[in-house]
């Protein structure tokens, strides 16, 4: 409980799942969380991947954070993960659907793996990892799942048709599984950031880095602080409460709804 005259935190008393946690716009996500006071159960691939790093800097803003791997794009990775933070949290009110990948590759010349894998992590997981967590939250009538897209899934990118599909696929997905649950109380939304100053960028080239960052309004790509203060508003009351199906974009200017 916060001391007599301190503000409680905006997610005070709930309950978050955040998976792609290890870093870039998970763990920005994560941290943002644990100052408002959530508590958290952090989910990536292997902890070498930053995790440990992220659940100490959350420590420090809420001791009430636990970790957990697994593969979520597996059925059973999805449902053990899922059951793990039921378990340490007691229920998982907000799933965060954060953990993703990005690469760069013509469809005239792409492997059918390096297609099915993209889809695999950056779509199917999301299907999961919802599937995985949504009992609980409509037995007990109220929920939030926000999930990371990507402007691409809106307006496309040459040379990476397969990411696009993925984010377009999360983008759909989210507007359909709004449709079956917010009347019972659980509310899903995306957001679409634009190109953000992370690891995932690691995968493409410096040439659509620098042709991409010309296109930009802002001049600029963002930084993963950026994009997780709208995380906060979509896990918030009364701040998310309208919020059903809808896609944010903080995404430098190179999407206009």
């Amino acid at each position: 409980m916060p001391e007599r005259g301190q503000r409680a935190g905006r997610l005070a008393g709930r309950r978050a799942l955040i998976t792609g946690a290890g870093g870039g716009i998970g763990g920005a996500i994560a941290e943002a969380y644990a100052r408002e006071g959530a508590t958290l159960c952090l989910n990536d691939r292997d902890a070498s991947r930053g995790l440990e790093q992220v659940t100490e800097r959350c420590r420090a803003h809420s001791g009430a954070v636990t970790t957990t791997t697994g593969d979520i794009s597996q059925p059973e990775g999805a449902v053990g993960v899922a059951r793990t933070a039921e378990e340490a949290l007691g229920a998982v009110d907000i799933l965060v659907n954060a953990a993703g990948v990005a690469t760069e590759a013509p469809v005239a010349e792409m492997p059918v793996d390096v297609w099915d894998d993209m889809l695999r992590i950056d779509l199917r997981a999301v299907f999961l990892c919802s599937q995985a967590v949504l009992p609980g939250m409509l037995e007990r009538g109220w929920g939030r799942i926000i999930s990371v897209a990507s402007q691409l899934g809106i307006k496309g990118a040459a040379g990476m048709a397969h990411y696009a599909a993925a984010k377009a696929g999360v983008i759909g997905f989210t507007k359909s599984l709004a449709l079956e649950v917010s009347s019972r109380g659980v509310l899903v939304n995306a957001i679409a950031p634009g190109p953000i100053e992370t690891a995932l960028l690691d995968g493409l080239s410096e040439d659509w880095k620098a042709a991409k960052r010309a296109e930009l309004p802002l001049g600029r790509f963002g930084v993963a602080d950026e994009v997780a203060p709208t995380a906060v508003l979509l896990a918030a009351e009364p701040d998310s409460n309208l919020y059903v199906g809808q896609v944010l974009g903080p995404n430098s200017g190179d999407v206009m709804p």
